[in-house]
């Protein structure tokens, strides 16, 4: 017989394991609302313009001064406990072996260590901060031995001995961006449904594009040749907005919506795959990803804001170009160097990792998992406990999904060859035909 003063004693209505994953998940999604990490460690037109008066000279005077004159929208310990409280509710109610759990309170400690960065702007802690969080050119891959500098520097090597006039057309860039919205809107409504991903013009962006949460914005004035717009389709389109718009279907597992840094190389690594395996991607924006991890070791290293300045003039760019890549790494960090910002290692991090997991899922007989990649802002190693729990509905499967995935037999193979070619030692075959052209 039910003892009916222990019900009564109850705190609340009886609420299904289901239940209590949805309104955490809610918590997190509604907490880190206000939190933007690039708005509140950019820098202002005025800095540019003035290390530009000095001819490039004069680095830019921005230290814990600068960024503590930014409003950071919310209160930074009210903003930690709430997060600290959300992370003691998950193993409260879901138990600290709770495999969706751990995804839950690791992504609410991670958003907590987002807070204390954004304190730390200006400082050697902003950097620790940021290699915990984005990790550090230095992190070694599931080998135990390969860096990502490592995986970046052969790649340097092999790009820089690339030359692009003699791999295909040399496009003009002689599309403006009214015209991209059009082709955009029509290329992605016959991918997602029409008007499911809204493309518009916008003259408030600094990149030529951004993609949002089921759009993405052209900046007015830029203009693109055709390989950059079948690349916006591809890595913001494919890839950006249609994890994020699978996310948002998710009746349970609501975190998916919203990305914290551990999701961060997988969602740019698989835009960066998807580039790859449709063939759109050419060696020249190889470089410059390449080049921003090459910078960000640089500065971790110690190399201050002007050294790498002139290691980006180095390369080729032109002198604003140089300066934007360059506060990309130190935006947020310390000028004089030793502590940068480390986020761009994620698209060599990400490359490897998501090659590495469609190789596997193909080698070991579960292709299945391929597409759950794209149910949201997932991290590679969630998406078998995601897949598994999916029957339990706790997570739905993406509806989202480009056509390349839908049907897998071509990318079995080619995927298929690439590992068997990976057992091979390819290193003295293709020595074998390096030395056939040198002497040829």
């Amino acid at each position: 017989m039910t003892n009916v003063a222990s019900i009564a004693d109850t705190p609340g209505p009886w609420r299904s394991y289901k239940e209590k994953v949805a309104r955490i998940a809610q918590h997190i999604v509604d907490a880190q609302q206000p939190i933007r990490v690039l708005d509140h460690i950019k820098w202002s037109p005025e800095v540019f313009e003035r290390f530009r008066d000095s001819r490039w000279r004069e680095p830019p005077q921005v230290g814990p001064d600068f960024y503590q004159g930014t409003y950071l929208g919310f209160e930074p310990e009210t903003k930690k406990r709430e997060f600290r409280e959300i992370a003691k509710t998950v193993d409260r109610e879901l138990g600290d072996k709770d495999a969706i759990g751990s995804i839950l309170a690791d992504s609410a400690r991670e958003y907590g260590l987002v807070v204390e960065l954004l304190e730390s702007r200006g400082t050697p802690r902003f950097y620790e901060l940021s290699r915990r969080l984005y990790g550090s050119s230095r992190d070694r891959f599931a080998d135990g031995v390969t860096e990502v500098r490592h995986v970046a520097h052969d790649l340097y090597d092999t790009l820089t001995n690339l030359d692009d006039s003699l791999l295909g057309p040399q496009l003009a860039r002689d599309i403006e961006a009214a015209e991209v919205v059009q082709i955009l809107n029509q290329a992605l409504g016959e991918v997602f449904g029409d008007g499911v991903i809204r493309v518009i013009l916008d003259d408030g962006i600094v990149a030529d594009a951004a993609a949002g949460s089921d759009y993405i914005k052209i900046r007015q004035g830029a203009r693109f040749n055709r390989r950059d717009v079948r690349i916006l389709e591809v890595h913001e389109g494919w890839a950006h907005v249609a994890t994020s718009l699978n996310g948002q279907q998710q009746p349970v597992a609501r975190w998916l919506a919203k990305g914290p840094p551990r999701v961060a190389a997988t969602q740019e690594g698989l835009a960066a795959v998807l580039e790859i395996l449709t063939l759109v991607c050419y060696p020249s924006r190889a470089r410059r990803l390449n080049d921003r991890v090459l910078a960000v070791e640089k500065a971790e290293a110690g190399a201050n804001f002007l050294e790498v300045f002139e290691w980006f003039r180095t390369e080729g760019y032109d002198e604003e170009v140089c300066f934007w890549n360059t506060q990309r790494v130190f935006r947020g960090g310390m000028v004089e160097g030793g502590a940068p910002f480390t986020k761009d290692i994620v698209y060599m991090k990400g490359i490897v990792t998501n090659f590495s997991f469609l190789q596997s899922a193909i080698a070991i007989g579960r292709p299945e998992l391929i597409r759950w990649m794209f149910v949201g802002k997932v991290a590679i190693e969630d998406i078998p406990v995601l897949a598994q729990r999916a029957h339990e509905g706790i997570v739905r499967p993406p509806k989202f999904v480009p056509k390349l995935f839908e049907d897998l037999n071509g990318l079995a193979m080619w995927l298929a060859l690439s590992t068997f070619w990976g057992r091979l030692n390819n290193r003295a075959i293709v020595r074998h035909y390096e030395k056939m052209f040198e002497e040829g």
